[in-house]
């Protein structure tokens, strides 16, 4: 049920549209005599403004619609002029509904306005063959996308915080709870989830191609995992006097507040540099304390704090880099390491270059929803040219507005769909029997119907709004030519016609939407990620030289070793977040058991720790000792076979019965509390993941085999 302000949203969204398109009608059809430039003029609100989602506040929605106006005219040209024969006109539905349905790879926005361009060439495309008439249409459809910019601008929507401003409050909230007295860790989440890009409006995500949208959305993620770490940070108190931590939490502190102002004003950015330079100072005396004599090293319990204060400062540090490329486009400094900023020093085209065929796969629910909209938009032009359906434009448009990204949601709109038509239609053909051929009657009564339609339809349903719509077909088409009842029939055949094209097409083509593919691209994530997880365990145990840290090292031959292989995991992270984002919106009640959030947060999880750790984890200039390396190499191990096992299960694929918890006993270094610290936490998602995907025991289940441990060996 729509809340308070949704609803005055569906109300205004349909003064403007209503006002927008009598605007253009009345005058043009009345006036100037144009039926041709009236019926566009009257269309294309209905078009951009109604069954176009454009997102966003007043100005923001004028300005895609000002954009999209150039792109409307070309295809209401060519659909004019492949109008000259059905294939010609199947041709090009199948490349412009492909193109402008693969447009949702550049964000919401773009994804908004293509219904929209694609009903300007559908329009256009059907007989009559009349390209004497292009100028009128170009005409009323540039009055009508103009007069509906003009309503947006005279009646907005209010306006939402940007996602720069939902930062700069997420960065503020941070700094208070990294500070003395700190802030309560449920507060400290609250502020995380805020940051989700399910709990930002459309317009307001991040997730366009070009840098500054990379930055804010990769800075989101970031702060979203700083305040996570304060929060469990504040559930575990010290074990003992810290200084070290307290110091370098009072430097995250001010980052945090830095970055904000900077957000907010654009001035007075944080100094490069200085945040890492403070967590190499600090690793830098872990060591020295941890290597001295036994009776003066720190407790294990400080060391591991020690280790997660060291992480969230590196989500900081993250924070700040992201910020500084978000506000300046670019960075100001080298962004490093770089293989996790890669985008940084990219032109525009080549990061669109690299979005678009990112997504040219079949693994791509994007890719899959642009192949079935084409291909069932292509399929009904072709149904209604062969058999010369009246007012055939009505096929094709059920087909796109009715068609869901599963079988399913699919059958239960055109079931909706065509009883509302029913109705609409069997009180359309009683007003056109009743009124006869009275224009003036018509004419009165198409404003006040639109009005209601456009407002009542998206309240109260898809059968109500397809039975309002005839409504207002039948009184618009009653002022441009003389018709009977039979128009009533004619939209009610070709709405079931379309809608018979629209679930054929949702049965053969990826009929189950994302249920299928979310499975197997968080499969193949995990399995991606987890590869990294002895590389990065292993960099840490070859001796390093002084403070250097174990990233990229220099070779006696001149030469540097390869970082961590983290861009495959990278584009597998963002296909799995495009797969589970679509699943969500299919089955919001179904499935709720797995988590397939703390999937997404393990792949991160084993990303970031391939380059922080390598980057920070310092290590005695000896190395670590052979029992250490040993407990480290079987413990990476571990976590990748039981992530593997985990991917085998959610593609379904037969796989060991395999059950294991974090080791105990870690060796008491700072280089094991560090890799232990990342690789128990790592290990304790994979359980929470597994115990979701397992359900819970019946009353006549065998007993659990207990949980297979691995001891550690002393350090």
């Amino acid at each position: 049920m729509p809340t308070g302000q949704e609803r005055a949203t569906i109300v205004r969204r349909a003064v403007r549209v209503a006002v927008a398109a009598s605007a253009g009608f009345y005058p043009l059809l009345y006036g100037a005599g144009l039926p041709v430039m009236a019926l566009y003029a009257l269309f294309a609100p209905i078009a951009v403004g109604l069954l176009s989602p454009v997102p966003g506040s007043g100005r923001q929605r004028v300005s895609v619609m000002l954009r999209a106006l150039p792109p409307a005219l070309v295809l209401a040209t060519l659909g004019t002029l492949l109008a000259v024969q059905t294939w010609a006109a199947v041709g090009g539905m199948l490349a412009v509904g492909f193109v402008l349905a693969f447009a949702a790879v550049g964000g919401p926005r773009p994804a908004g306005v293509a219904p929209g361009l694609q009903l300007f060439y559908i329009l256009a495309c059907f007989p009559p063959y009349a390209p004497g008439t292009l100028g009128q249409r170009l005409a009323g459809l540039t009055l009508g996308v103009l007069a509906l910019a003009a309503c947006e601008l005279l009646l907005p929507d209010p306006p939402a915080a940007s996602y720069p401003e939902r930062l700069a409050r997420a960065l503020g909230e941070a700094a208070r709870g990294a500070a003395p007295g700190g802030v309560p860790p449920e507060k400290l989440r609250e502020a995380g989830a805020r940051l989700r890009l399910a709990s930002v409006p459309p317009a307001e995500r991040p997730a366009g191609a070009g840098r500054t949208d990379r930055a804010l959305e990769q800075g989101g993620r970031a702060v979203r995992r700083l305040l996570d770490q304060l929060a469990t940070l504040a559930e575990t108190p010290p074990a003992g006097p810290d200084p070290a931590s307290a110091a370098l939490l009072d430097r995250v502190s001010e980052l945090c507040t830095t970055c904000a102002r900077f957000l907010r004003t654009g001035t007075g950015p944080p100094v490069a540099g200085a945040l890492e330079e403070a967590m190499r100072d600090f690793q830098a005396e872990r060591v020295r304390l941890a290597s001295g004599p036994p009776g003066e090293r720190p407790p294990v319990e400080v060391l591991r704090r020690q280790s997660q204060v060291l992480a969230l400062a590196e989500s900081a540090r993250m924070a700040e880099i992201t910020t500084d490329i978000a506000v300046h486009g670019h960075p100001t400094e080298p962004a490093v390491p770089r293989r996790l900023f890669w985008y940084a020093e990219l032109s525009t085209p080549r990061l669109w270059a690299r979005r678009v065929t990112g997504n040219v796969t079949f693994r791509s629910v994007l890719f899959q929803n642009a192949l079935r909209t084409a291909l069932g938009l292509a399929a009904a032009r072709a149904v209604a040219g062969s058999l010369d359906l009246s007012h055939g434009f009505w096929v094709l448009l059920a087909v796109l507005t009715l068609g869901r990204t599963t079988a399913g949601a699919t059958w239960r709109a055109v079931r909706l769909a065509v009883a509302g038509n029913a109705a609409g239609a069997l009180v359309a053909g009683a007003l056109l029997i009743g009124l006869g051929p009275h224009t003036d009657a018509y004419a009165a009564l198409l404003a006040p119907v639109m009005l209601v339609a456009f407002a009542l339809g998206p309240l109260l349903g898809i059968a109500y709004a397809q039975g309002l719509f005839t409504l207002v077909v039948a009184t618009a088409f009653a002022q441009i030519e003389p018709v009977t009842w039979r128009l009533s029939e004619a939209r009610m055949i070709d709405v079931v016609t379309g809608s018979v094209i629209g679930l054929l097409c949702g049965l053969l083509a990826w009929p189950a939407g994302a249920r299928r593919e979310v499975h197997r691209a968080m499969a193949e994530l995990l399995r991606v990620c987890a590869e990294l997880v002895p590389v990065t365990a292993q960099a840490l145990l070859t001796p390093a030289d002084g403070s250097r840290a174990a990233g990229p090292q220099t070779l006696p031959d001149g030469s540097r070793t390869a970082g961590p292989r983290t861009l495959p995991g990278v584009h597998r992270l963002r296909l799995a977040e495009a797969a589970y984002a679509q699943y969500r919106t299919e089955a919001p009640g179904e499935d709720t058991r797995t988590d397939w959030h703390a999937m997404l947060i393990a792949a991160n999880h084993m990303l970031l720790g391939a380059h922080w750790l390598p980057r920070f984890g310092l290590r005695p200039e000896a190395g670590a000792s052979a029992p250490a390396a040993a407990w480290a190499r079987a413990t990476a191990e571990e976590l990748v076979a039981e992530t593997d096992r985990i991917a085998a299960e959610l593609t379904g694929a037969p796989a060991p019965v395999r059950r294991w918890t974090a080791p105990d006993g870690p060796p008491p270094t700072p280089l094991s509390v560090d890799l232990e610290v990342w690789m128990t936490s790592l290990a304790h998602q994979l359980t929470r993941i597994d115990s979701s995907l397992t359900p819970p025991p019946g009353p006549d289940a065998p007993p659990v085999t207990p949980s297979r441990r691995r001891t550690a060996p002393p350090g």
